[in-house]
């Protein structure tokens, strides 16, 4: 299974604009930061747009802020919305193989589809924000690290974590 660049692009502005919160984000502050595209970006954050995911602001002083908050965001119906064919076999599509009705091929696969889903429909935009790591991006994006975490006593780690 390997997913389009177009929904990486897509996942990673998410995480990017979900880290600039409250501020708001441009396109190219994005491609600058991803080193990608700026008009293939420009498509990605289109699209989120249409979807609900995130909300543009034109105009001067205008840029891109999250539309929902990050714990609404499911990372599995992002993929779900932004690849065009999870199809992973012929048989998933219109052109039908020979052996799909008795394939067990194909039910293995289905199976697996689902399974892959169902694991990033656990996820959620707030996970990917979340603890350490959220911090850690914002610093490898050469963002300032998050609202609650700036100016504020580091937490002690848990015993056992």
């Amino acid at each position: 299974m390997r997913l389009t660049r177009y929904t990486d692009y897509a996942l990673r502005t998410l995480i990017y604009v979900g880290l600039r919160e409250p501020r708001q984000s441009s396109i190219a502050e994005i491609a600058r930061a991803y080193a990608i595209s700026e008009s293939h970006l420009t498509k990605v954050v289109h699209q989120l747009g249409r979807l609900g995911l995130i909300r543009t602001i034109r105009g001067r002083g205008g840029g891109l802020r999250l539309a929902k908050p990050p714990a609404e965001i499911v990372v599995g119906a992002v993929v779900r919305a932004t690849e065009d064919d999870l199809a992973l076999v012929e048989c998933f599509a219109v052109g039908a193989c020979v052996i799909t009705a008795p394939c067990r091929l194909r039910r293995a696969l289905g199976e697996a589809l689902a399974a892959f889903l169902a694991v990033l429909d656990r996820y959620t935009l707030a996970d990917l924000l979340g603890g350490g790591e959220g911090d850690e991006i914002a610093r490898l994006l050469g963002l300032a690290p998050p609202p609650a975490a700036a100016g504020g006593l580091p937490v002690p780690e848990r015993e056992g974590a």
